[in-house]
Formats: C-alpha cells, sequence, structure tokens
C-alpha cells in the first residue's frame, strides 16, 4: 500500500504534485493548520505530515499519530515541532535548510542597507511631502567592518556578499575552522572582539541555550559607539530593552530588526524608536524561497517514505539515496545484530559496544549505530526504530561506544556488537554477503555461517555427539521444517552452539521437550524483521 501523507499548511501545487508523482497518496488540505481539533482526530491515518509554520505538532497531537514516520518542514525553524515528543514516538522530523538560505541573506543585506541609510524614515518623510535632505545623513558601507556572529550556511553568503561591497568582515563561530576562514576571506575572531571592532553586526545562529541572548546588555555595553545591529535570524539573541536603551543613548546608531523574543510581536522595545528598521518576519519570504522549501521538503519526505534516504533531519543521521542503496543491507544487518543481542539479554544492559570492521567503517555510523540500538531495544518496546531508540537508551543510561578499523581478516567488513551487564558481555558479529544478505559469523567468539530467517532456534550445549540428530528429529516430528542449520564449536568437547533457520516459529511444547532432554544449556526462539 502506498504511503499516504497530509499537507495541513499551504504548500505549493508543484510540491503537492511531487508527491503524487512519486506515488504517494496526498491529501492537502491548509486548513488543518488551525484547527487542531480536526487535525488530532485524523493524524492517525498518516505516514507522513508536511508543514510550514501554522501546524503546531505537540506532544498531544502526536499521541494520535500511530502510524506518522516523518514530519516535514518547509522552511529551517520547527519551534512549532515538539521534537523530543517526535523522537520518542519515532517520528523523524526534518527542515529544509537551504531553500531559503540565500533569500534570508539578501534581506539581511537590505536591512543592512536600510539602517545605514535610514532609508524607511527618509521613505515615510518624503511620503509626507518634508523634503528633509539634511536631517538624513547616512554612511557608507565600503571599508567598514561588519562583525558576522555565525558563519554557517546563510551567514556565509553574508559574508560572500558583504566582501563584494568592499566591507572587512569578521566572523565569530566557534565551529569555523582557521581554514574555512581562510577559503572565505574572513577573519576569525572570538565574540569580544568582533564586540569592540564592529561598525554593524549582524546574526546568523539558532536559537539555542548556547546562543540565547548572546548580545545581552553586557555584551551590548562592549559594542564599539555608532554600531549597527541587523537580527535576521531568530528572536531572542539580543536582549531588546538593553538595546533599546543603547539606542536611545546614541551609543548604537541603528538597528534592523526581522525577528522578536515574542511573536507575532504586536508591542516591543523597539518600536518607535528612531533608526530602527522592523520587518514582520520576512527573512524567507520571497516567492523563489517558498517554492524552494516547498519542493524539498517533498522530495525529501517522500525519498523517506519510499527508499528509507533521511535528508535534513533534526532527530536522527542523515542517510542521502546514495547511502541507502549501499547501506541498506548493512543497516538491516545492524538491526538483526541488536535483535539477536537483545533476544538474549534478560538483564539491564549497561554498555553497547560495537565494532565497525573494513569496508563499512568508512559508512555512516551514526545511523549503523541507531539501527543496531533499535534491534536492541525492541525486546522491551516493539514500536522502537532508529529514531527514538537512542532516546530510550540514553534515558536508561546506557553507555553506547564506536570503534573503526581497516579491514583485518578474510571479510571484507563486518559489524560486532557487544552487551555488556552487570553479569556478562555478549557478542555478536555479522557481515554481508555480495548477494545483498546479512549472516551471522560468529556469536560468543565461536565463528559460524548462518542465514538469518524471521523464525530461528538457538541452542547451547557441550560439543557431544547426538545434538543434530535430537534437533533434527524433534523438529521433524512437530512438523517444523528446517530451512537452514548451522553448527560451531569453540574447541572439541567444548562449548558448541545450534542456530536452526526454521519456516514456522517454534513452539513452546517443543521448547520445553528439548530443554528436557538435558542436552542443552540453553534452548531459545528468536524471531527478526526480514523482508
Amino acid at each position: 500500500m502506498a504511503p499516504k501523507v497530509l499537507v495541513s499548511d499551504k504548500l505549493s501545487e508543484t510540491a503537492v504534485q511531487i508527491f503524487r508523482d512519486r506515488g504517494i497518496d496526498v491529501d492537502f488540505m491548509p486548513e488543518l493548520g488551525k484547527d487542531k481539533e480536526k487535525l488530532a482526530e485524523i493524524i492517525g491515518q498518516y505516514d507522513g505530515l508536511a508543514i510550514r509554520s501554522a501546524t503546531k505538532a505537540t506532544a498531544k497531537l502526536l499521541e494520535n499519530a500511530d502510524n506518522l514516520k516523518v514530519i516535514g518542514r518547509a522552511g529551517i525553524g520547527t519551534d512549532n515541532v515538539d521534537k523530543e515528543a517526535a523522537s520518542k514516538k519515532g517520528v523523524i522530523v526534518m527542515n529544509t535548510p537551504f531553500g531559503n538560505m540565500i533569500t534570508t541573506a539578501e534581506h539581511a543585506i537590505a536591512m543592512m542597507f536600510a539602517v545605514a541609510r535610514q532609508i524607511p524614515e527618509a521613505s515615510e518623510s518624503t511620503h509626507a511631502g518634508k523634503w528633509e535632505k539634511s536631517k538624513f545623513m547616512g554612511v557608507e558601507l565600503t571599508n567598514k567592518t561588519l562583525g558576522v556572529i555565525g558563519a554557517g550556511n546563510i551567514g556565509g553568503i553574508v559574508c560572500d556578499r558583504a566582501r563584494g561591497l568592499k566591507m572587512k568582515v569578521v566572523a565569530y563561530d566557534p565551529f569555523l575552522s582557521e581554514e574555512k576562514a581562510n577559503q572565505m576571506q574572513v577573519e576569525k575572531v572570538e565574540l569580544d572582539e568582533l564586540l569592540t571592532r564592529a561598525d554593524f553586526i549582524t546574526l546568523h545562529v539558532p536559537f539555542t541555550k548556547g546562543t540565547a541572548n548572546i548580545l545581552s546588555a553586557e555584551n551590548l555595553a562592549k559594542t564599539k559607539k555608532g554600531v549597527r545591529i541587523i537580527n535576521c535570524a531568530r528572536g531572542g539573541l539580543v536582549d531588546e530593552a538593553a538595546l533599546a536603551e543603547l539606542l536611545e543613548s546614541g551609543h548604537v546608531a541603528g538597528a534592523a530588526f526581522d525577528v522578536f523574543a515574542e511573536e507575532p510581536a504586536k508591542e516591543n522595545p523597539l518600536f518607535n524608536l528612531p533608526n530602527v528598521v522592523c520587518t514582520p518576519h520576512l527573512g524567507a519570504a520571497t516567492t523563489e524561497a517558498q517554492e524552494n522549501v516547498a519542493l524539498q521538503v517533498a522530495e525529501q519526505m517522500s525519498n523517506y517514505l519510499l527508499t528509507g534516504a533521511v535528508e535534513n533531519a533534526l532527530n536522527m543521521p542523515s542517510v542521502t539515496a546514495e547511502e541507502a542503496k549501499i547501506m541498506g543491507p548493512w543497516i538491516d544487518l545492524a538491526g538483526h545484530l541488536g535483535s539477536f543481542s537483545g533476544q538474549m539479554t534478560d538483564e539491564p544492559i549497561k554498555a553497547i559496544n560495537i565494532l565497525y570492521d573494513g569496508c563499512v567503517s568508512d559508512m555512516n555510523l551514526e545511523a549503523l549505530n541507531c539501527a543496531v540500538v533499535a534491534g536492541i531495544m525492541k525486546k522491551g518496546n516493539p514500536d522502537v526504530n532508529m529514531v527514538s531508540a537512542p532516546v530510550i537508551a540514553k534515558e536508561r543510561g546506557i553507555q553506547i561506544s564506536t570503534t573503526n578499523q581497516d579491514k583485518s581478516g578474510a571479510f571484507d567488513g563486518y559489524i560486532k556488537v557487544t552487551i555488556v551487564t552487570d553479569k556478562r558481555e555478549r557478542s555478536v558479529a555479522g557481515t554481508v554477503f555480495s548477494d545483498g544478505k546479512p549472516r551471522f559469523i560468529q556469536i560468543k567468539g565461536i565463528n559460524i555461517d548462518a542465514e538469518i530467517g524471521a523464525h530461528m532456534l538457538y541452542t547451547t550445549n557441550e560439543d557431544v555427539p547426538g545434538i543434530i540428530g535430537t534437533l533434527g528429529q524433534t523438529m521433524g516430528e512437530n512438523g517444523v521444517n528446517i530451512a537452514n542449520f548451522t553448527l560451531g564449536r569453540a574447541e572439541v568437547g567444548g562449548e558448541a552452539i545450534a542456530l536452526l533457520y526454521v519456516d514456522t516459529a517454534v513452539p513452546a511444547d517443543i521448547l520445553k521437550s528439548l530443554d528436557g532432554t538435558g542436552m542443552f544449556t540453553q534452548v531459545k526462539p528468536l524471531a527478526f524483521d526480514v523482508a
């Protein structure tokens, strides 16, 4: 059955058509973004939810979203999505960070021009017939120093445009390397130096605990007299009341704000102050940007629902469509290894150690880690997936570590998962053969070669004669067909294991019968999600 997507905000018809062209059933009901009750009533029918800013994907809404797999936000900000609740529910949250980069950067540059030349006030005055030519004395941008706080996607474009205007650019960004700064032809500085040197300051960072109030009253006081401040990023980055005082005192010569601490902004300390330019969050408001983000979110959601590719996800590692083709069998293997470990472990897990060897060590390990953890967590949480599993593991205090190494043996690559509890360590390893089928290659240090099936039986015993006969006879007498039978032992007469791939789940009475023979130290039925 085709995946089903609900578009609950205004999205272009072209974007909606992308879903249809990709074979996805789509309901376009933009009026639902403001109808919480109706949305909650029907959300359970859908695999995907495409939104802008009107729809609020709250924890309460997500309680009803039993089939939901992905929420796609056409835009950058996801303040209207409860990402923690979505993660616990196993729902991927995607945004579209690149569709409106140029538009937002251009708006910041436009706002800088506007405040440098007092264009809005001069326009209003001229419309009023005053012709106050001498009143509006501006400043040039050429040779001025622009301080850019946040030199990522949008900030980087602003830096490029500012250099084109012959401005000197200094940037504060903890994630900006010296090498990248040199490539961008900007000077990397600490925040305090930026504040004291910049003639203009523009912000391009997300709102986080680390960036909240980054231009506090204390930091604003450090700025160069006559500075002009532009914020087209997020409200809450600047102490607006403190800025208003510095504008009134003349220390700050002007400000241009597109975003505010409280939106919609009906009242604000910056309103009605001289040389303060305000716009109602228009950074992404161009025809091109709105179309771009709509098309991007439709493509991203379609790719995930149809191929498993994860792009621009905020609560799980991204997996490109190209990676998904190559990694698909390895992700399946990672899940099976985790599932084996989880089904075999009855006591609380303290740590999960994952080893990646050979070719797999160069793949997207974050995504593979999520698959392993999801497999482990499924025993106690059947609805867990790659999104919710890491959240559950963190809540339980489980430590997760990874090691990757060059090819070390006969296989081009393999994954080994070790579970640590207070009582024991248990390991299982697997690889993917050239036919794309995952296989177990080692359990408890014992080498095997076992095809993975939906229904399996795992036994341990001393290496003595009669095990194969007992297992085969018992299965045959009870009508359980064996598809594949694999044996392994540590040494002659030592510990041995058997893995049976059977066509149907082994009934409880057969398990009891095998256990009653006294030949086995462990008899364990296993189940795997095998396509």
